[in-house]
């Protein structure tokens, strides 16, 4: 069986590939049945593709190989708190629950700035926990952009 802390280091270790080939480091893991089906990095920039952040990335490539959008049973993993695009995407996509490592007070969409997880008026609600592997997580993205400065 595989522990939250198994699968965030999985992310991460997207995130360092996803750093790697010059894109934000950001990876997602997604976990059904204490097993991984899915992984996924940052995209944006090799694939010209405003909406391959890691989560999306993971979530198609979930769907793909479990043969239906709808990820129910899942828990994703990722190293930074979801955009507004990639919580929508969630909500959508029926996931159980979201772990996230780091915050993110200028675009996170699970409570840094906005809350569209579990919004009182959508018609899923998702069970969400932040903070697994946090300083590594927010380490990674600091020396990343450091380094581009």
């Amino acid at each position: 069986m595989i522990s939250d802390q198994e699968a965030m280091e999985a992310a991460l270790a997207e995130a360092r590939l996803a750093g790697e080939a010059g894109e934000v480091p950001i990876g997602a893991v997604i976990v059904r049945d204490s097993a991984i089906v899915a992984r996924g990095q940052n995209r944006v920039l090799r694939d010209n593709d405003p909406t391959a952040h890691a989560e999306i990335v993971a979530m198609r490539a979930a769907a793909g190989a479990l043969g239906n959008y709808r990820l129910n049973g899942c828990t994703l993993y990722v190293t930074l708190e979801p955009c507004a695009m990639c919580a929508g995407a969630m909500i959508h996509a029926r996931l159980d629950k979201l772990v996230f490592a780091a915050a993110d007070p200028k675009a996170g969409a699970c409570g840094s700035v906005l809350s569209v997880l579990n919004h009182p008026k959508l018609n899923h609600q998702m069970w969400a926990e932040r903070g697994i592997l946090a300083a590594e997580s927010a380490e990674l993205l600091r020396n990343f952009f450091r380094d581009r400065r």
